[in-house]
């Protein structure tokens, strides 16, 4: 294990992917190489995330159900009817995962692939979002565990990039340059089945054997494909769904076309077939484009556009520090001046402030206070625990009934020691 005095969980997220700074690895990696990490330049391991005993606990005790989990074995999807059940009484549901099938099916070379674990598994969770927070892109988490001597799917590429983190077992990884670099969501590998099986039968970019803590990352459209050695293998896939230029695009020609020159319509009787008479027409309408693009007040209005839609899409995609309703209404009910409060981990409030009144915004509700609370909501949004002593500009009774709203309505947590 790592001997800096913090835990492997005050590290931050991407130190624990790669020995590489953000900024090294953003420069030379990011969406561009992989970057294999064996678990000896980590200095550290990954059981405080998962481990095999917490796989037993998801499949005998959990109850999952899919699509949280699916099952593979040589390439194939197995139907979810032979890895699934009803739970007995009183719980019916008919898919729910069984734990005696998925022995059967894994004693006899299935995959397990339990899905999600970015919202089932609290010490995931908590990685996973405190990577998303540092690389700025959704994160999502799936737990692969492969029988000894075991393939579980073809070799493929992801629509995502992803960290690999090897939990337990060795993988025989086998890692190869794309087909079609740098694959938007709707353009999946089956759409070039023939150019990848071509591809995978040439020498490998990387070819390594995993061993618990090594790490990888993988860009997306990078094929590869990994078969489990002499034991179970077990080891988490964190998907990264970044954003891309394509969506900066078309969200910038969107707002950018909504001028009256671009809205105008086609000639009379035009014939989209003579595409020597459609040239002109397309070349006009780019040239028209560009000019409101170039247009100041133009630009600003898309710069404004495509902000707060990356803005909106992020808040929605990467979730906050979960909050516990109970003990939150508890802590509500027993604040006192020297309880300390800090906005909750990965939100992004928006606070605007007007003639009578002080709004905290989130993506789906508003909380509103008299103006008067203005100086002590900045003070509470600033990102750092604060005493509600300390609120600025209240009374002790009315720091109290702020400090009370905003921990009712998950905007801030009382910070723990």
């Amino acid at each position: 294990m790592a001997t800096d005095e913090r835990g492997p969980g005050d590290r931050p997220a991407l130190s624990r992917c790669t020995t590489l700074d953000a900024g090294t690895f953003a420069r030379e990696h990011w969406g561009r190489r992989p970057l294999f990490t064996p678990a000896a330049a980590l200095d550290q391991d990954f059981s405080d995330l998962f481990s095999t005993a917490d796989v037993d606990e998801l499949v005998a005790s959990r109850a999952l159900r899919t699509p949280f989990v699916r099952m593979a074995k040589e390439g194939d999807v197995l139907s979810p009817g032979r890895f699934t059940g009803p739970g007995g009484f009183g719980a019916e549901i008919a898919d729910q995962l069984d734990a005696d099938k998925v022995l059967a099916e894994f004693g006899a070379g299935a995959t397990l692939v339990l899905q999600g674990l970015h919202r089932t598994w609290p010490p995931i969770a908590e990685f996973s979002r405190r990577l998303a927070e540092e690389l700025g892109h959704p994160c999502q988490v799936n737990a692969y565990i492969t029988p000894a001597s075991s393939r579980g799917f073809d070799p493929h590429y992801d629509v995502h990039d992803v960290f690999v983190l090897q939990i337990a077992g060795e993988k025989h990884w086998r890692i190869h340059e794309p087909v079609h670099p740098d694959p938007l969501r709707d353009q999946p590998w089956s759409d070039h089945r023939a150019a990848v099986a071509a591809r995978a039968q040439e020498t490998p970019a990387i070819d390594e054997v995993f061993r618990p803590g090594d790490a990888l990352y993988l860009p997306r459209g990078w094929i590869h494909s990994a078969e489990a050695l002499g034991g179970v293998s077990v080891h988490l896939t964190i998907g990264v769904a970044a954003y891309t230029r394509d969506e900066v695009v078309r969200a910038a020609v969107a707002r950018a076309a909504d001028t009256a020159a671009l809205r105008a319509s086609l000639p009379l009787g035009f014939d989209p077939d003579d595409t020597a008479a459609l040239a002109p027409i397309v070349d006009d309408a780019l040239a028209t484009l560009r000019a409101a693009l170039d247009d100041p007040a133009t630009r600003a209005s898309v710069l404004e556009t495509v902000a707060a839609g990356l803005a909106r899409r992020r808040a929605s995609d990467i979730r906050p520090e979960p909050v516990r309703p109970l003990a939150t209404i508890a802590q509500a009910g027993d604040l006192t001046a020297d309880t300390a409060l800090v906005l909750r981990e990965g939100l992004r409030p928006v606070q605007e402030v007007d003639a009578d009144t002080v709004a905290v915004r989130l993506p789906a509700k508003t909380a509103t206070l008299p103006v008067a609370a203005a100086a002590a909501v900045d003070r509470l949004l600033d990102g750092s625990p604060v005493r509600i002593a300390d609120l600025p500009e209240l009374d002790a009774s009315s720091a109290i009934v702020v400090a009370r709203r905003l921990l009712r309505e998950g905007i801030v947590v009382v910070a723990t020691p």
